[in-house]
């Protein structure tokens, strides 16, 4: 049985760790605010932004002088998986869900015989598939010295996979990221960056159910839209899962920092019951044998 000392120890020391995840929850709900308007507020422009461009590729798909950032470079070998963590931990099962995720997908591409290449954004992520799949690897960035991701950020990245692309390292591009539901539910996703995605029908269909569907005329050509227009699109929605990845770390931290303040609890009211019922069984014996003394005098 623990003494009273080291009762009121464990008691002291889970207090102070309630004080520390309480704060921290209090931290990640006032981003998370900020963080959810900004997620909220890049989608539709990205939305719009992808659809524009899948009615303009349409176009011009099928012709040999296509940008490569629309069609590949026409194989399905070598893909390179751009993974989306956060810099930091204490967030739940978050960064593990996107980390299994990443998993999954390059155990099924080689399966299929493909070529798997792996750059890692955050350094939770590079540190999970660093594990089981180091030689794959051809780079990881790492935000923890930035405050706020801007788009300068997801511009810098843009360009990095445009240089690879036409260095010929890649075919395929796929960004794996969580994306943000709510402060309870963020969902490992994925997004084909390279080839540009485009309509499997018509590339004038409405994006949802009851909405009319976008009618787009084009000045100048397409071909010299498209050259403006893909690595600005390839920077705004690495920049969407940036905000998304980075909502969904603030509300799974302040909902993983709300549950270990409220078991904490639990933990301080267990010891407390704990502490007094030891306390009172010392009591007992000291009294029993002060008047058991007494009695033998």
């Amino acid at each position: 049985m623990a003494s009273l000392k080291d009762l009121r120890g464990r008691i002291n020391s889970v207090k102070s760790t309630r004080k520390i995840t309480q704060a921290m929850k209090m931290v990640a709900a006032a981003k998370l605010r900020r963080a959810q308007a900004q997620a909220e507020a890049a989608r539709p422009y990205a939305q719009r932004m992808e659809r524009m461009l899948a009615s303009l590729g349409a176009a011009v798909a099928g012709s040999p002088d296509a940008p490569r950032m629309l069609i590949g470079t026409g194989r399905d070998q070598v893909h390179l998986l751009v993974v989306v963590t956060a810099e930091r931990g204490l967030s739940g099962a978050f960064n593990t869900n996107a980390g299994r995720f990443a998993r999954a997908r390059i155990r099924a591409l080689e399966a299929e015989g493909k070529t798997v290449k792996v750059l890692t954004v955050g350094r939770k992520g590079t540190t999970y598939l660093k594990r089981e799949f180091s030689s794959r690897f051809v780079g990881d960035v790492s935000y923890h010295n930035v405050k706020r991701i801007g788009f300068e950020q997801a511009d810098e990245l843009a360009t990095r996979i445009t240089a690879m692309l036409e260095a010929g390292e890649f075919d395929v591009c796929t960004l794996i990221y969580n994306r943000f539901q709510s402060v309870i539910s963020q969902v490992a996703s994925e997004q084909r960056l390279i080839p540009a995605p485009l309509p499997a029908n018509d590339a004038t269909a409405p994006a949802a159910a009851g909405e009319a569907p976008a009618l787009y005329e084009y000045e100048p050509g397409e071909e010299e839209l498209l050259a403006a227009l893909l690595p600005k699109n390839l920077a705004i929605q690495i920049y969407r899962a940036l905000l998304e990845n980075a909502a969904g770390f603030y509300g799974s931290q302040m909902t993983a920092m709300d549950n270990a303040t409220r078991n904490a609890g639990d933990m301080i009211n267990r010891l407390t019951l704990n502490y007094n019922r030891t306390r009172q069984a010392n009591i007992t014996k000291e009294l029993i044998e002060i008047i058991s003394g007494a009695e033998a005098v």
